[in-house]
């Protein structure tokens, strides 16, 4: 008979599901302001949890510009969305949170959407109230469905749901059309639904994030660079209550600006002797993605 063997660390298990859900519902329990990076793709993914995060977020926006190369205006697919996460999920054990934007369709679509999404690992799933096209929360010219719309949808998510420890997360954009007071009413009403984290997004003083802190839900804000909410530090957003703090986008950003840096330099010198302190190593590079796991595989199966 052969003997059963344990997959390597980077090898994970569709079983471990369940556990990544359980931790990220207590985390988000905590109400303690848990910092969590947006990760555009399985590589950022790995990256994070090497630094010791404690959970991560797909982020639409940053999936659209990373993979499709075009802005955030409801381009990515439902379909691009799973397979996103299902990657994340294979090497990643973190809990992950996935950005669905509207649900891609109607109430239907949302509930589809929600079992194919907690199926390829998510362990909290996002929706918003924008109106189909969506557009970046930080973007100007954004609209609304109807409150009772949402709601349905946020209905259809709760009930499509498989396992009780899967987070619904819901998201109003209100705040940038209806107002601040409107963004408010509707986020109550989705805690009345029965989401189980509100994000109120684009918040734009300080006050406001203080107000959205105090709501009867577990909250999440979202920092973006160069957008419209103003930052603020995690010991007063502990204090207001937070639960979660996404900065969505800054390893997106973060990339965006070294590779101009790098490839900005090669082009200019015909090498990169001048940015070499920028470039992870070979060997750093292999670590991440995991070689060792796959050499051990190899030995095993291959006598490599």
């Amino acid at each position: 008979m052969n003997e059963q063997v344990s997959p390597p660390g980077d090898f994970i298990r569709d079983s471990d599901f369940p556990g990544r859900r359980r931790a990220l519902k207590a985390l988000v329990a905590e109400r303690d302001a848990v910092l969590l990076p947006g990760v555009p793709n399985a590589l950022t993914a790995r990256i994070i949890e090497d630094l010791g995060f404690r959970a991560a977020y797909l982020t639409g926006a940053g999936l659209t510009n990373m993979t499709l190369g075009m802005p955030d205006l409801g381009i990515v697919t439902a379909t691009e969305v799973i397979e996103a996460t299902a990657r994340i999920s294979d090497v990643c054990s973190l809990p992950l949170i996935v950005d669905m934007d509207t649900g891609f369709g109607n109430a239907l679509n949302a509930y589809n959407t929600i079992r194919k999404l907690e199926r390829a690992g998510a362990a909290a799933i996002q929706i918003e109230d924008q109106v189909f096209p969506k557009k970046c929360g930080h973007f100007s010219g954004k609209a609304v469905v109807p409150l009772d719309e949402m709601l349905g949808k946020l209905r259809a998510c709760l009930d499509a749901r498989r396992d009780e420890n899967t987070l619904i997360i819901a998201r109003t954009d209100a705040r940038a059309v209806e107002g601040f007071n409107a963004a408010i009413e509707r986020a109550h009403r989705m805690i009345e639904t029965g989401a189980d984290v509100i994000f109120v997004e684009a918040p734009e003083t300080k006050e406001e994030i203080r107000i959205i802190g105090n709501l009867p839900a577990p909250q999440l804000v979202n920092f973006v660079f160069g957008g419209k909410t103003p930052m603020m530090g995690a010991d007063e957003l502990k204090e207001s209550g937070f639960a979660l703090v996404l900065y969505a986008n800054a390893a997106l950003q973060a990339s965006v600006k070294a590779m101009q840096e790098v490839m900005g330099s090669l082009k200019r010198n015909g090498a990169l002797d001048e940015v070499s302190d920028q470039l992870a190593s070979f060997a750093e590079r292999q670590r991440l993605v995991g070689k060792p796991d796959y050499d051990a595989l190899s030995q095993r199966y291959e006598g490599a």
